[in-house]
């Protein structure tokens, strides 16, 4: 397959980036502090742009910040910038309207999860082709408990089947598409793309993701990426 041929099964990629990342407590947006050398976004941007069955990436920042990326991004080829929303949710519709309904297939990428690997990129994809919908997940292995408002312990929580999400999260564009939509209409906002199939009573299968696989919102995240890029990629399963 060439790199610029489509065809229903390549895929087009939400990568939301609007992010203010108070907890990093950083003067600039979490996703572009600097990782090895590197704003974060252009790491996990690089990924996806290797790809020859990737069209088209979409990236969702600030307002205030559309120029000054589009001159950051001018030399990415498959990188369009869009206008971010006030929530997650929203600028991921932004992104959605502007890959199109023709296309076959969209990811949804956290811009700060940078260690995304090509092989967790295709099992999330088979599984969208087979499914419809098909999100990367970690099945929880720690104790749970519920505390109250106080922060006391009131009750164990059995954590069988129990799965913590991460990206890519994988669909066929007119089922997230449908899915958006109707959440706009009815004021729904779920807390990551899965759930707005759940919303429309769409099955979506969980695929085994990866404990490298993690998300920058912390200062000690940055500590743990560090480390992280001193592996050799392959080993990141």
């Amino acid at each position: 397959m060439t790199k610029n041929s489509r065809t229903t099964d390549n895929l087009s990629v939400v990568i939301p980036a609007a992010g203010q990342g108070l907890r990093m407590g950083a003067k600039v947006p979490k996703q572009f502090i600097e990782l090895n050398g590197k704003p974060i976004i252009h790491h996990t941007i690089a990924i996806f742009e290797a790809l020859d069955w990737v069209d088209t990436i979409i990236l969702c920042v600030p307002k205030e910040e559309v120029s000054h990326v589009q001159k950051e991004m001018a030399n990415q080829t498959k990188v369009k910038v869009a206008i971010g929303g006030e929530k997650r949710q929203d600028s991921v519709y932004n992104g959605l309207k502007a890959v199109g309904k023709n296309s076959g297939f969209v990811a949804v990428h956290d811009g700060v999860r940078p260690f995304i690997t090509e092989d967790l990129i295709k099992t999330v994809f088979e599984g969208a082709k087979k499914f419809g919908a098909a999100v990367a997940a970690i099945p929880m292995n720690d104790t749970l408990k519920r505390a109250d408002k106080e922060g006391l312990l009131q009750e164990n929580v059995e954590r069988e089947n129990l799965w913590r999400m991460q990206t890519p999260q994988i669909f066929r564009t007119e089922l997230l598409l449908e899915a958006m939509e109707k959440a706009q209409s009815e004021r729904f906002y779920g807390t990551d793309e899965g759930s707005l199939l759940q919303f429309i009573g769409k099955p979506v299968k969980f695929i085994l993701g990866s404990e490298f696989n993690i998300k920058i919102t912390r200062p000690e995240d940055l500590a743990l990426g560090e480390w992280i890029f001193s592996l050799n990629r392959s080993n990141l399963k």
